[in-house]
């Protein structure tokens, strides 16, 4: 499979000073599952923003699809149609994302930016909110939303733009279990239809049902290591040394526990 986002050496530093990235470098292959995984902190977030163009990077080489990406480049209007045409990024919060009066006009937003006709862009939104079961919600503004209608909302608002590629950060983060579960299913879903996914997240369990391939962040915001989800999620030295799971030790009388510990994953028991 090809490249389709290519980073080299990137790194980025908010007002000059503040290290967010250093020494990036990493592909992402096209129609793959690729997390990108860290402590808060270590950079996850920046480098979807980087990837996005909401962001340009201090150092180093961003390609997409062969072409690289600038705030140069960007300023060329048929190229950031083309950039934002193939790339849909969702946020973290997705307070930041919504801002249109109603769930049917946030789903509309993006297609008629991209100056499709309005009837194109109606149909479009209304088989996403059959997607995503949100139908009876199309009149409702954003403020009158839960955390997890609030998150379809806004990753329909990219599914109508039917970007080749998803940046998702954080998507399941706060989350009740029953809607992680329904957007871990649509992840799997749009994977399966082709789509690329580029996930930042600290959630290992989401990791391991995506069964993505990983790149691991320091917190000296660096890459650890690339590799499979199950040689990364199975090396444990390697995780408590990026801070993503930790090691409690309790006793009982003369016996010693030692416990690793994640919100995310199980945990394994020993006893010495």
């Amino acid at each position: 499979m090809e490249d389709i986002i290519r980073l080299n050496n990137i790194c980025y530093s908010y007002y000059g000073r503040i290290h967010a990235v250093s020494d990036i470098s990493l592909a992402v292959k096209k129609g793959e599952r690729f997390a990108i995984i860290g402590t808060n902190g270590s950079g996850k977030s920046t480098l979807l923003q980087i990837m996005n163009g909401l962001i340009h990077q201090t150092s180093g080489t961003y390609h997409f699809k062969d072409l690289e990406v600038t705030e140069n480049t960007l300023k060329n209007k048929g190229f950031l149609r083309f950039f934002r045409e193939n790339i849909g990024y969702v946020f973290q919060d997705s307070d930041v994302q919504l801002f249109c009066p109603t769930v049917l006009d946030e789903l509309i937003y993006g297609p008629l930016q991209l100056e499709l006709n309005e009837g194109v862009a109606l149909d479009r939104a209304f088989e996403v909110m059959k997607m995503l079961q949100i139908e009876t919600l199309k009149d409702r503004p954003s403020y009158m939303l839960s955390g997890g209608e609030k998150k379809k909302v806004a990753i329909g608002s990219i599914l109508t733009m039917n970007p080749d590629i998803l940046l998702l950060d954080e998507p399941t983060n706060g989350l009740d279990p029953r809607t992680q579960c329904f957007l871990v299913e649509l992840m799997l879903n749009l994977s399966d239809a082709g789509k690329t996914l580029v996930i930042a997240t600290h959630d290992l369990s989401l990791v391991d049902e995506l069964h993505a391939r990983v790149a691991l962040l320091s917190e000296e915001h660096k890459i650890e290591k690339i590799g499979d989800c199950d040689e990364i999620l199975k090396d444990l030295d390697l995780l408590l040394k990026v801070n993503l799971i930790h090691e409690h030790i309790h006793f009982h009388g003369n016996i010693h526990h030692r416990h690793i510990l994640s919100h995310n994953l199980s945990h394994k028991h020993e006893k010495d």
